[in-house]
C-alpha cells in the first residue's frame, strides 16, 4: 500500500511539473515546419517571388511583385497603383525606390528605416523566424490562449527595435497571426488558406491586415514561386 502511494506521489508530482512547464520555441518552430513540408524544404529556400493583391473598403485596390534573394541579402518590391509602378529595392547595404516621372524614371535613396524595415520583411514573405538566431532575435515561448475559439501558442520574438508576437494553432502547429511592433506601429495579420507551393512548401494565400495608424483591415491574396530563377536586373540600381 505504501509502495502504490508512493508512486501516486512521484506521478502527481510529474503531473503537476509538466503542466507548469512551456514547450521551447525551438520546439514550437520545429512542430511548424513539419507542418508545411519539412525542415529540409526551409532550408533549401534560395529564393522567393510572390505576387499578391490588396484591396481595402476605403482605398484603391493595387498589386505587388516581390522577389527574394536570401543568399544575396536582397529583396525588391514593386507596387502597381493607377497604372504607375514604383520599385523599392534593398541589396546588401544599400536601398533605392525607382519613380516613374513621365517618359523617365527617377532614382532616389531609401532612408535607413526604410530599409531596415525591406531587410525584416525579407523574411516575413514566408516566416519571421527564419534563421532567427543569425538575424539577432530572441524567442520565448509565453504560453497557450485561445484565438478565435482556438487553442493557440505564443511566442515572443524580440529583435534591436522589432518584436514579433506569433501565434500557432496548437493542433495543427501553423501560424495563424503575427503581432509586430516596429517604429511604433503594430501591425496584425491574420493568415489563412494554407496552400502547398510546387516547390513543397505550405504557405497562407490570403492575409489580414491592420495596423494602429490606419486601423481599416486590408485583404492581401498571395500566389508564391520558391526557387525560382531570379532576373539579375532585379537588383540592379
Amino acid at each position: 500500500m505504501k509502495k502504490s502511494l508512493n508512486i501516486l506521489s512521484a506521478l502527481l508530482l510529474v503531473s503537476v511539473l509538466s503542466f507548469g512547464q512551456k514547450v521551447p520555441a525551438d520546439s514550437i518552430f520545429s512542430n511548424f515546419y513539419k507542418a508545411t513540408g519539412g525542415k529540409a524544404l526551409w532550408d533549401g529556400v534560395k529564393t522567393i517571388s510572390l505576387k499578391r493583391s490588396y484591396t481595402a473598403a476605403s482605398a484603391a485596390p493595387y498589386d505587388a511583385n516581390m522577389t527574394v534573394s536570401i543568399p544575396e541579402q536582397s529583396i525588391s518590391k514593386s507596387k502597381t497603383i493607377m497604372k504607375r509602378s514604383f520599385v523599392y529595392t534593398v541589396k546588401g547595404n544599400e536601398g533605392w525606390i525607382k519613380v516613374p516621372i513621365g517618359q523617365r524614371t527617377d532614382v532616389k535613396d531609401l532612408s535607413q528605416a526604410e530599409q531596415q524595415n525591406m531587410r525584416w520583411e525579407m523574411y516575413e514573405l514566408l516566416v519571421p523566424f527564419m534563421d532567427y538566431k543569425n538575424r539577432g532575435l530572441i524567442a520565448t515561448t509565453v504560453g497557450i490562449e485561445t484565438l478565435n475559439s482556438v487553442p493557440v501558442t505564443q511566442v515572443e520574438l524580440q529583435g534591436k527595435g522589432v518584436k514579433y508576437n506569433l501565434y500557432f494553432d496548437s493542433k495543427t502547429g501553423l501560424l495563424q497571426r503575427v503581432r509586430k511592433n516596429l517604429a511604433g506601429v503594430e501591425t496584425t495579420t491574420d493568415m489563412s488558406n494554407y496552400t502547398k507551393s510546387a516547390y513543397g512548401i505550405l504557405y497562407p494565400t490570403k492575409l489580414v491586415e491592420i495596423n494602429s495608424l490606419d486601423k481599416k483591415p486590408v485583404t492581401v491574396v498571395s500566389t508564391a514561386n520558391i526557387n525560382s530563377q531570379v532576373a539579375p536586373e532585379l537588383f540592379r540600381r
